[in-house]
């Protein structure tokens, strides 16, 4: 049977610029035929998976529960063997062990791009180059002087077969949580690659934004009094925004990314559910302080039915009259859809909610009275 929690949240931060486009102001986007202010899903992605860091600093995970995503594996390779073997050496070796799956080292001692890893992956790597330190050594001179692609291929077949199938084997995802939720893609290794468990849209506003723009100066503390005039000045762009937030995790695929360890699927899928509501972007907060908890989520667990972004409850921007909480109207406007399309598609399913807005909802899910509530309310429902 086919699971999977969609999260929907409504957070309304006040003036930020929270997520910048090439120009340094806040993204946005047509929807519904307005203007609509927009974090993109890889903002939201990154705050979440550092909320995840924050959770091994309380002891929920430990850290080879979780990945790193870098080009210094080589580094990574000779720090977990410092004290057992030379550094210059194990860098060589590192190159070479990692040659042989195609992984060519670039300037500056760094992988081409960067790669998603498991600590547990990388310290097998490392204990694979301990082991097979002798049988690890640098292809022909003349194989590495071809073309780019068949010098790769040329490395790959100088492997010693034993040495080849325990680094391919050390590329299995290491049970990391974070990689499991949000998957990776190696170029060279398409074999181990891993498909996301879970999905993250775009955050759009709820309403219409128009760009507003903040005038600045600053003044040389040290010019003398008799000088008048600013010594710099400038404008930074920003907005203020209700936004709808709406992610989705297949729970089987979580679980079958980890290895079938169902403890560690639920512990991971409640950490990215509470780090969903309460991890922020960090985009200009020194600036403008936007932390605003949201104050509407619903959780959604499913069986056997395709998921539900109810973004289009806010196709027609809603507009609050003078008075009104844009919040409140948001809310109600997305229980409004949920009901309409359950009507329409039924489907076997439990909403929990969180309504600090004290939004009508009817019908629309189970409220609950704090955060914690509706994730145990949740995971209840995912193993029950």
């Amino acid at each position: 049977m086919k699971t999977l929690i969609e999260i929907h949240v409504l957070q309304n931060f006040a003036p930020s610029n929270l997520n910048r486009d090439d120009t340094g102001a806040p993204k946005d986007a047509l929807f519904g035929g307005t203007r609509r202010a927009r974090v993109s899903s890889q903002c939201d992605k990154r705050a979440v998976r550092q909320f995840f860091d924050g959770k091994v600093r309380e002891g929920v995970f430990s850290e080879d529960e979780l990945a790193v995503r870098t080009k210094r594996v080589y580094q990574a390779i000779v720090d977990a063997l410092a004290g057992k073997r030379d550094p210059v050496e194990t860098r060589t070796k590192a190159e070479i062990a990692l040659s042989y799956v195609k992984l060519k080292a670039a300037e500056g001692g760094k992988t081409q791009y960067l790669l998603f890893l498991g600590r547990r992956e990388i310290s097998a790597l490392a204990e694979t180059i301990d082991d097979c330190w002798d049988q690890i050594v640098a292809a022909e001179e003349s194989l590495v002087e071809k073309p780019k692609g068949k010098a790769k291929k040329a490395a790959a077949s100088s492997a010693p077969k034993a040495v080849l199938v325990r680094i391919e084997s050390a590329f299995d995802g290491g049970k990391a949580v974070d990689v499991a939720l949000f998957g990776r893609m190696l170029a060279d290794m398409p074999e181990k690659n891993q498909n996301a468990a879970c999905q993250v849209a775009h955050a759009i506003s709820t309403h219409a934004v128009e760009r507003e723009f903040d005038f600045y100066t600053a003044v040389d503390d040290l010019k003398p009094e008799d000088t008048t005039g600013v010594d710099m000045m400038g404008t930074v762009e920003f907005n203020s925004a209700c936004y709808y937030r709406y992610a989705v995790v297949d729970w089987a695929k979580l679980t079958e990314n980890l290895q079938g360890d169902v403890e560690l699927a639920a512990k991971g899928l409640r950490t990215f559910l509470q780090g969903f509501v309460m991890a922020e972007p960090t985009g200009k907060q020194n600036s403008f302080a936007a932390h605003n908890p949201p104050e509407f989520v619903a959780v959604t667990v499913s069986h056997d039915a395709a998921p539900r972004n109810l973004a289009n409850a806010f196709e027609t921007a809603v507009r609050a009259k003078p008075g009104e909480s844009l919040t409140r109207k948001s809310a109600e406007a997305l229980a409004s859809k949920g009901r309409v399309l359950e009507t329409a598609y039924p489907r076997k399913c439990q909403t929990f909610l969180l309504n600090l807005a004290q939004a009508d909802l009817g019908s629309f899910g189970t409220e609950q009275t704090s955060l914690d509530d509706v994730l145990e309310a949740t995971l209840t429902a995912v193993r029950g």
